[in-house]
């Protein structure tokens, strides 16, 4: 048998559809030959690469919409280096230095419902993300655990654990800064906010202000 070059798996000889594992589930149900790859999404199972870049299938936002995603990330910034205007103050004067991530989530027409930094060390909680803070305060602002058509902007790709929140709370569009290659689920380490078995995708724009927030996270791990 030969290998499809699409995929990993094995297909008969003299061509046919691949010989899928598990029953004829794929082991990897984000590989792109599944579906169309959705505007907004990076490509997986990219050979070589430590977080997809721009030339991956990333969606462009046009003029309008990039601006607009700066102009967030901008703010998610200063939450990671300050920390969030209903939260405990960034590291100094006594508090506990926390990896400095920020987030903050838009409402449909652009309002800020809320924001969070990471406050792991400060609270002892291992869930305490600063995505997770957001969508707490902003579930408890709305009233309610369904968070659609919004958007969470975040300094960070996030993790298995926050990318599956986001999915939970139904978030519609997710835009972070530096890619994670060593925990990211947005598209490095694993693809969870694009999931084919999920019940709820968001468009995922990456990379915005990468190489700011990039040296956030840097000047702090020095």
């Amino acid at each position: 048998m030969r290998s499809d070059p699409g995929g990993p798996w094995p297909v008969p000889p003299g061509g046919g559809d691949p010989i899928l594992p598990h029953g004829g589930e794929p082991a990897d149900a984000t590989d792109p030959a599944l579906e169309t790859v959705r505007p907004g999404q990076p490509t997986p199972r990219r050979t070589g690469r430590v977080g997809p870049g721009a030339d991956e299938g990333l969606a462009d936002p046009g003029g309008g919409g990039r601006r607009r995603h700066e102009l967030w990330m901008r703010r998610a910034l200063e939450v990671a280096v300050t920390g969030p205007d209903d939260g405990p103050p960034a590291a100094g004067d006594g508090a506990v230095d926390d990896v400095p991530v920020g987030a903050v989530l838009y409402g449909p027409d652009g309002t800020e419902l809320a924001t969070g930094r990471n406050e792991r060390e400060l609270t002892g909680d291992p869930t305490a993300h600063a995505e997770v803070l957001a969508l707490r305060r902003a579930a408890g602002r709305l009233g309610r655990w369904r968070l659609d058509g919004c958007t969470l902007v975040v300094t960070l790709e996030p993790c298995t654990m926050c990318a599956g929140a986001l999915v939970l709370a139904r978030v519609s569009t997710v835009v972070f800064g530096a890619w994670e290659p060593k925990t990211g689920a947005a598209g490095s380490l694993w693809d969870a906010l694009r999931d084919r078995r999920l019940n709820h995708r968001p468009e995922v724009y990456g990379g915005v202000l990468e190489s700011e927030s990039a040296a956030v996270l840097r000047a702090f791990f020095r």
